[in-house]
């Protein structure tokens, strides 16, 4: 394996060589590779994002964060059915991630929730067909940090273009790089092979009603940074209810963990460097390869923000009480929805029979 392609290995990838490596030079080679990596990443990203708010303000910043996800993500993730079909579906999604969210801030939360459920539903039943490559991580979070970071007036123009200039890089990337796959699927057998039944059905459904649902409810109790709680719905819902068990513990822990150790960064650093807490979190992210530590070293980029908002005591709550309330209800929403589909089933199995 070259040291390019050692590069392209993803967190687990890279400690896999570390775990197998049968001598201290070879193991600190595979560590120089991926904290290069690392470091080639955050650069490259802060560049990016730094870029995009000064073309299209700071308060735009975040759309520099959505469309690098994108471009990080669609360059090898695919859609699995026709390459000239996806990149159309791609251009959609980001038509939609920058009206649909906009829009539903000018409504009432339940009016608003509607919509949200009509934008998720073409995001999630034709953008996340396949629940393992965790497009949802994605193209809903895309979706909740521009709802969560919605702007008005000429900032609201300048978003229009820089995701229209997003769109442009990410169909562009996509395209090129998998127009020489050959799929036996298009978008009319994503239509058909939606069934109520299935598994990824349900899951998909849970994900399009849930995640709205407790987007409405937050807001309805005049909780701010109602998109934490939306994220950490969207996060827990997995097709198999015991990998929901896990990631709701895990979310539910790190989170917890990750706040006490912002606090105390918060309290040992001078205050000139608080908004470098985020890029250490950023790291940490980088040398994690499991969901808790993911969920404790994505608190810091949260809570760095906030903190300059809220004060400390009020990020930290809200923190803490928007993640624990948005895995909670959507495990209990799925378990729920998924004990009415049984039922449903074994009703029509019943009149079936007789």
């Amino acid at each position: 394996m070259t040291f390019y392609q050692e590069l392209q290995l993803n967190q687990a990838g890279s400690k896999n060589l570390l775990k197998k490596s049968e001598t201290l030079k070879e193991k600190l080679y595979h560590m120089w590779v991926y904290l290069v990596k690392i470091a080639v990443t955050l650069a490259f990203c802060f560049f990016f994002v730094s870029i995009f708010s000064i073309l299209f303000g700071n308060e735009n910043s975040i759309v520099g964060v959505v469309v690098l996800l994108c471009l990080m993500v669609f360059r090898n993730a695919d859609l699995g059915i026709h390459t000239g079909q996806s990149t159309m579906l791609l251009a959609l999604f980001f038509v939609i991630m920058t009206v649909c969210p906009h829009l539903a801030n000018q409504f009432s939360p339940v009016l608003g929730m509607l919509l949200n459920i009509a934008a998720l539903a073409v995001l999630i039943l034709f953008g996340c067909h396949n629940p393992f490559m965790f497009n949802q991580s994605t193209l809903v979070l895309g979706y909740l940090l521009l709802y969560g970071y919605d702007v008005t007036g000429k900032s609201y123009q300048m978003r229009l273009v820089g995701m229209a200039l997003g769109a442009a890089l990410t169909c562009f990337v996509f395209y090129r790089n998998h127009k020489n796959r050959t799929y036996k699927r298009n978008l009319k057998d994503l239509i058909q092979e939606f069934d109520i039944t299935s598994s990824r059905t349900k899951w998909q459904i849970c994900q399009i009603l849930c995640v709205p649902i407790v987007l409405c409810i937050a807001e309805l109790c005049n909780m701010p940074r109602a998109m934490w709680a939306g994220i950490a719905a969207m996060s827990a819902i997995l097709p198999f209810m015991e990998d929901m068990h896990y990631r709701v513990r895990k979310r539910i822990v790190g989170n917890i963990a990750g706040v006490i150790c912002f606090t105390v960064l918060y309290f040992l650093l001078p205050s000139s460097i608080y908004a470098y807490i985020g890029i250490l979190g950023g790291i940490g992210v980088g040398l994690s390869a499991q969901y808790g530590w993911q969920a404790v070293f994505n608190t810091f980029g949260a809570l760095a923000i906030a903190a300059e908002t809220y004060g400390l005591q009020g990020a930290v709550s809200l923190r803490v009480i928007q993640n624990v309330f948005g895995v909670v209800f959507a495990l209990a929403f799925c378990v729920i929805f998924y004990w009415f589909m049984s039922k449903k089933k074994e009703s029509e199995v019943t009149v079936h029979a007789e």
